[in-house]
């Protein structure tokens, strides 16, 4: 490795080098292939951590560049071109891995849980690169040879980056390499040629990891051992922090405008603000803790805007951040507001959804009662499934600054509607051929019902003229008796389908008065 003061990963990465060298020197054995296997979890778990510590590194530097241009636009364009040939590279190689383990049937195995020992054999590289006319061997070459080219034209001369261009020529140099019996022997055999599956593959994420490890070595360099995630005054953006949603009319309002980020050092230097228009004096605010308290009186009812500035003084510069935000005053509420989404009027046996609110005062602080009434999900949302009797009333209670109010609402209580028997889309009255109506099912249905409610027939009777009665139970589709006594009807007899029964689907316990009839005109 080159040298340099080495990180705790980096040392780390070189232990896992010369414990991969060393097994390289011995047989495979099973217990060699499983430590091969242990090699690569450890650079999986340490490329996986690493990969999440550049995005940080990364956007940190975006927002350091965008602070201050001057100072971080280049090292910003370079990191980012790094980044690029870094993940075409990284992205290339995992490919092989994905091809790899998919040659031996582990591709979707947790790489804690791959079989090591059946990665004993090295068909798959040894084809890929190596057999007559294969290309993807010198094509993989040629890759790491302009990455590590193009990476030390981007670190150029700057002494500041000599030791990571050290670094580079080192860990991606594909220069040839001797043998134990001193020949001479290409990079890529030395590397890849008969070893098996789990040397390459483990080859493959140290390779990934010397990737990772330019980008964190970089980002290390060009600022001088560390990112700082601190951003400028230009951007960040005010914030109304408030007691409460709403106020009375002859409040105090009592909110503070504070930045985004909000602590005791950040202190404006100078306050300018406005409400509707009119410049706030000394006293109608204070600075408590890097927040602009204010002491000013909520007004009337409706929404008033604060304008204005807050001046902070950053490298010799007084620099405004813009302020622009609004609260609204209500009337104290005197009445709940209560909707029925089906009009007023509940139907017994189903859930009916209620909206219930009240002006000012937060749904946490709503509580509300009624004969079947619950809570239902979202603000505002309740759900009404009322038992016996005519009506109900729905009672509810609001609660703000430690006052109560209370309201009604009053509601009557409806059985659900007569269904009416269908067959072929048609009710009450239909003309079906013979055939039609011997196959077709049963239904019943609620016209012109506000609730989508699905019923369904389990039981009803059909009359054909000049034969008894017949009685289908069980299902809404006809019987063999039914389809024998259809068969002999004739065309213009009116076949009648009565005492029809049916239940609400999911919901059996709701009794539903009978469903009306139906009569077809046999039409051939």
């Amino acid at each position: 490795m080159a040298g340099g003061k080495a990180s705790p990963r980096q040392k780390m990465i070189n232990l896992m080098y010369l414990v991969f060298l060393a097994m390289i020197a011995l047989n495979m054995g099973k217990q060699v292939l499983d430590a091969f296997g242990l090699v690569n979890v450890k650079f999986e778990s340490s490329n996986e951590r690493a990969n999440t510590e550049i995005k940080n590194s990364f956007a940190n530097l975006e927002n350091m560049k965008n602070e201050s241009p001057a100072k971080y636009e280049e090292i910003y364009e370079q990191s980012k071109h790094i980044k690029a040939i870094s993940d075409d590279l990284y992205n290339y190689i995992q490919e092989f891995k994905k091809g790899l383990e998919d040659a031996i049937g582990q591709k979707d195995i947790p790489v804690d849980q791959k079989d090591y020992q059946a990665m004993d054999k090295s068909d798959y590289t040894d084809h890929l690169f190596f057999a007559e006319g294969a290309t993807k061997g010198k094509e993989f070459v040629d890759k790491i040879n302009t990455y590590r080219e193009e990476v030390l034209k981007i670190l150029g001369t700057n002494k500041a980056y000599a030791s990571l261009a050290e670094k580079v020529k080192f860990n991606f140099s594909t220069d040839d390499r001797k043998d134990k019996d001193g020949n001479t022997v290409k990079w890529l055999a030395f590397n890849f040629e008969g070893f098996p599956y789990i040397a390459s593959l483990a080859k493959f994420s140290m390779i990934q990891s010397d990737i990772l490890s330019v980008q964190q070595d970089f980002f290390t360099e060009a600022l001088a051992g560390s990112l700082k995630s601190q951003v400028s005054m230009t951007n960040y953006t005010t914030l109304l922090e408030q007691g409460k949603g709403a106020y009375y009319q002859g409040e105090k309002f009592d909110g503070s405008i504070v930045l985004g980020r909000k602590d005791a050092s950040t202190r404006p230097n100078q306050v300018e603000l406005m409400l509707d228009g009119r410049k706030l004096s000394a006293n109608e605010y204070s600075i408590e803790d890097g927040r602009v308290k204010l002491n000013i009186s909520a007004g009337n009812a409706g929404e008033h805007k604060i304008t204005g500035n807050l001046f902070f003084d950053q490298d010799g510069e007084r620099i405004p951040v813009p302020v622009a935000q609004a609260f609204s005053t209500i009337p104290k509420p005197n009445s709940a507001v209560i909707s029925a989404d089906k009009m007023n009027v509940v139907y017994r046996g189903v859930d009916n959804p209620i909206t219930i609110s009240m002006p000012g005062v937060p749904d946490n602080k709503i509580m509300a009662s009624g004969q079947g009434l619950s809570k239902g999900s979202g603000t505002g949302k309740w759900i009404m499934r009322p038992g016996q009797g005519n009506d109900v009333t729905i009672t509810v209670t609001g609660e703000l600054d430690g006052q109560r109010f209370s309201s009604s609402g009053f509601f009557r209580i409806k059985s659900i509607p007569r269904a009416s028997t269908s067959m072929g889309g048609q009710v009450s009255e239909a003309k079906l051929p013979k055939a039609n109506v011997a196959v077709l099912p049963v239904n019943a249905v609620l016209e012109d019902f506000d609730f989508d409610l699905k019923l369904q027939v389990y039981e009803f009777k059909v009359f054909v003229p000049g034969q008894p009665s017949i009685y289908v139970k069980g299902s809404n589709k006809f019987n063999e008796q039914a389809k024998a006594a259809v068969s002999r009807a004739k065309k213009g007899d009116k076949i009648q389908i009565f005492d029809v029964k049916a239940n609400i689907v999911g919901n059996s316990n709701i009794k539903l008065p009978p469903v009306s009839p139906i009569i077809i005109e046999i039409t051939n």
